[in-house]
């Protein structure tokens, strides 16, 4: 079964940005190690990150039409974006809502609205990177 894992704005500076909240792995490095936990899993597994918002809504628009499940850390966008509330709200296949720390014990208020968890089975926080492997179990189970 194939998977996307989407990662959204400031991710790709994963090691460098904030260790102290998002640990010392790179991005490079987590998404290898989400393709080598979905090949243990049975799943292949695409990970993507970017800065723009247009690519996310095209990628989540994608996975809508082919019924693909996600895994997603739309990153600041979970806390605002309509646009990406409306474009999970299309998708047929599980979503799981993934964050390195988690929002609800970030002291800024903002961070504890997420656009996106009404459409995931599942929101997993606060588990660093290894969020991210919960989150493929979670797809492979269903």
């Amino acid at each position: 079964m194939k998977v996307l894992v989407l990662n959204g704005p400031n991710l790709g500076r994963l090691g460098r940005r904030q260790p102290e909240i998002y640990g010392s792995t790179t991005y490079a490095q987590l998404a290898s190690k989400c393709i080598e936990w979905g090949r243990a899993l049975g799943l292949q597994v695409d990970v993507q990150q970017t800065n723009h918002e247009g690519e996310m809504l095209d990628w989540l628009n994608s996975a809508a039409d082919s019924a693909t499940p996600v895994v997603l850390n739309a990153a600041a966008w979970t806390h605002y974006s309509y646009a990406i509330f409306d474009a999970c709200a299309q998708l047929t296949a599980p979503l799981v809502e993934v964050h390195i720390s988690d929002p609800m014990q970030r002291p800024e208020e903002f961070r504890r609205a997420s656009v996106v968890t009404p459409y995931a089975v599942k929101v997993i926080a606060g588990h660093g990177i290894d969020g991210y492997r919960m989150a493929l179990e979670v797809i492979a189970a269903r």
